[in-house]
């Protein structure tokens, strides 16, 4: 068998359908990787390597990806009987009640699991720094910030343990972590995952699964796979005119991109690497054709977009603490958890439902004015996923934690608004410092139109590669 360390999850499928790998030994070469680096970087906090073993040598479904190892996320993705701890404390012993429609659907496109990633606690910030787990190191720099909330899974698929793994997305925690650990990272339209069966919409329906991944073909043959509706959702993404897996490739034609290299006025974070990042994904774009300006949505920096986004958070969080608090059958004291979370309790406490209702209403108005910017005729926006280069580990908490909010507001200024419009959106690890950090970039789309997004992300891919960059953490 080859060596299997770089390989993307298509890859891998090809070599067991060609009969040049069995589904054991791609399993036993990850496993042996996981164990030689996850050391180094606590990317993998649980895993269940026996029954993984045990399922590759069984009679696993004959999916696209039948026979490769993948990792779940330890927040969502249940599975019946499993360890989901989202993070907290609290919940470390506590097993999920519910299978998700999503566990199902990776399984039954012939993934098989490893164990879970380590994520903050229940996802609310953009670090990997759980105070119950250890942190998450960067494999570029194990003294930097993997990204969150799937920084876990950005960790070791950019560290070779496995080709992709699961992630989503309520802020940006896709597409944050693949733009510090060299990775791509696709979030879908609204509605294209189910949440169910136990989850109609989180966040207001901000809330979507997808993966990380190294290439542009693994992020959409991935979506494919768990990319269908299912009975009782609370509503469906727009159908795709045929496979996003057939798209890879796909010349996009020639299309009106604007780009937006900084963020408005205010506390944001503008860093020159960042710029130049985008500078040159245009400067790339433009030379494949197409035709590029500087223009982006007028709303896209409106000052009532994070207060709003912070409500629903805070009403979602205090939600979430309740029904852990129910499956423990004790309250849950603020000194348990982190104070962030301790602080979006409070505040979702405090919120009516007239003021709850208020926010998702001013979410709403705001999106039609995001909106009309891809109605007048452009087809995809350019920006930096975030606004500086993968940050020291404790950064975020550095000033104490009545300023980690504000840190982490000026470090995303390009990710939230696309979970709010529900538009799909891509991080493309297409640059790197001078000292050798990943700095992702983001590609917009117009609602439903991940089909575009592929097109013109794996474009990118063949005109500029970075498959061929591996981080310095080896085994």
């Amino acid at each position: 068998m080859p060596d299997t360390t770089w390989l993307d999850a298509t890859a891998q499928a090809e070599l067991v359908r060609a009969g040049e790998a069995s589904p054991r030994e791609l399993i036993d070469a990850a496993i042996t990787r996981i164990e030689a680096v996850n050391p180094k970087l606590n990317a993998v906090i649980r895993t269940r390597f026996d029954e993984a073993r045990a399922e590759a040598d069984g009679d696993l479904p004959d999916g696209p990806f039948r026979g490769v190892p993948m990792l779940f996320k330890d927040l969502g993705c249940t599975v019946e009987g499993e360890v989901t701890a989202y993070g907290a404390g609290p919940m470390r012993e506590v097993k999920a009640q519910v299978t998700s429609y999503l566990a199902q659907k990776f399984r039954a496109a012939g993934f098989v699991p490893l164990g879970r990633t380590n994520v903050p606690e229940i996802g609310t910030t953009v670090t990997t720094e759980a105070r119950s787990f250890p942190p998450a190191r960067n494999p570029w720099n194990t003294g930097r910030s993997t990204g969150g909330s799937s920084g876990g899974s950005a960790a070791a698929v950019a560290s070779g343990m496995v080709p992709v793994a699961h992630a989503n997305d309520g802020g940006g925690s896709i597409r944050i972590p693949a733009s510090e650990c060299g990775l791509v990272g696709l979030k879908p339209t609204r509605g294209r995952v189910s949440q169910g069966p136990a989850v109609g919409e989180g966040w207001a329906g901000g809330t979507i699964d997808g993966s990380v991944a190294r290439t542009v073909r693994d992020a959409a043959g991935v979506l494919d796979a768990i990319g269908t509706p299912m009975p009782g959702d609370p509503y469906y993404a727009p159908s795709l005119a045929r496979p996003l897996a057939q798209e890879a490739g796909t010349g996009p034609g020639r299309l009106r991109i604007g780009f937006l290299d900084r963020p408005g006025a205010g506390i944001s974070l503008d860093h020159p690497e960042c710029r130049a990042a985008v500078t040159g994904a245009a400067r790339l774009l433009e030379s494949l054709g197409h035709q590029v300006e500087d223009s982006a949505p007028a709303a896209m920096f409106e000052e009532g977009f994070t207060p709003h986004f912070g409500a629903i958070i805070a009403a979602d969080s205090e939600s979430l603490f309740r029904y852990f608090e129910r499956l423990l059958g004790r309250p849950i004291a603020d000194d348990e958890i982190e104070p962030r979370n301790a602080a979006y309790r409070h505040i979702g406490k405090s919120l009516s439902v007239v003021d709850y209702l208020g926010s998702r209403s001013w979410i709403e108005q705001w999106s039609r004015r995001m909106a009309g910017w891809w109605a007048a005729g452009h087809d995809l926006l350019v920006t930096p996923t975030v606004g500086a280069p993968p940050p020291e580990l404790g950064w975020f908490t550095a000033e104490g934690p009545e300023h980690e909010g504000g840190r982490v507001v000026s470090y995303i200024p390009y990710t939230a608004q696309f979970n709010m419009t529900g538009q799909p959106a891509i991080s493309l690890p297409l640059h790197w410092t001078p000292d050798g950090l990943p700095v992702g970039v983001q590609l917009v789309a117009a609602y439903g139109r991940e089909d575009l997004l592929v097109r013109v992300a794996s474009q990118l891919e063949q005109a500029a590669p970075w498959t061929a960059k591996h981080p310095p953490v080896h085994a």
